[in-house]
């Protein structure tokens, strides 16, 4: 895998793969330069076979400050066509690739998760956070949106008027809030913070691939659709499941009274 500038990739035992932001000078501040390293390994990862969780996280005191104030500065100059190819193939490029990741995704949040950060960890499927961490999305205080699905994902996750508060005042929300709103899904200290990671990969990682994907995209899908739309493309799904090896291996560990060993077939 090529080496990237912005970022590393960490493997683990247990087809664990890490996206680790390492701009712990800067705060991990995003720039369309790191946005696009990320996208690539999250695409790259979503691809390879041996890797059946992937976790995100960053260095340092804080999970991500925002976006780039240089980069900010470069956007007043830019028109609008270099401005839309800049956020798509690069801001919303990491999004995307990060939310319709068909594997676990789990963020790691500490410190600060501002604008960019914040609308990372949104797209992951679940985040845990240390005592520091601190969520914003205050794009509104630059006069601009949130542009990577946080209005699409935070009042889903954490109800329309949070959200709104959230995102048309810019309101800061710390870790103990977050788990209170269900944004976060645990709280812990933060020198515990990769070791709880770890443990929940691991548990995400022993959930049947192709059982994991399908639910995800269903789940995702479903956000988007309504019931009577659901109903029909599951059942598909449902049939390509059921007729799985890890549908099998499901039922027999069930019988057999053991831990299933799913091999995503």
């Amino acid at each position: 895998m090529a080496e990237f500038d912005h970022i590393r990739i960490d493997r683990h035992d247990g087809g664990i793969a890490a996206v680790v932001v390492a701009r712990a000078d800067i705060g991990n501040a995003s720039s369309p330069e790191m946005l696009g390293e990320i996208r690539d390994a999250f695409a790259r990862l979503s691809t390879d076979r041996e890797v059946r969780a992937i976790v995100f996280a960053a260095e340092g005191r804080h999970f991500s400050v925002g976006a780039d104030f240089a980069f900010l500065q470069r956007l007043t100059g830019m028109t609008a066509s270099e401005i839309k190819d800049t956020v798509y193939a690069n801001f919303q490029g990491a999004a995307r690739a990060i939310y319709r990741c068909p594997k676990p995704t789990l963020a790691l949040v500490q410190g600060a998760a501002v604008t960019v950060g914040c609308e990372l960890a949104l797209a992951c499927d679940f985040r845990i956070a240390a005592e520091s961490a601190m969520f914003q999305e205050s794009w509104i205080r630059l006069g601009i949106m949130p542009p990577l699905g946080g209005t699409f994902l935070l009042p889903r996750i954490v109800g329309l008027g949070r959200a709104m508060e959230m995102c048309l005042r810019g309101r800061q929300v710390r870790a103990d809030e977050a788990l209170t709103i269900g944004l976060v899904s645990e709280v812990v200290a933060r020198d515990d913070l990769a070791a709880r990671g770890m443990d929940l990969a691991h548990e995400l990682a022993a959930s049947a691939p192709l059982a994991y994907a399908t639910v995800k995209q269903s789940i995702q899908r479903a956000l988007e659709s309504n019931m009577e739309a659901e109903w029909q493309a599951n059942l598909p799904n449902q049939a390509l499941l059921l007729g799985s090896q890890d549908h099998r291996e499901g039922l027999a560990a069930v019988t057999e009274k053991r831990a299933p060993h799913f091999t995503g077939n």
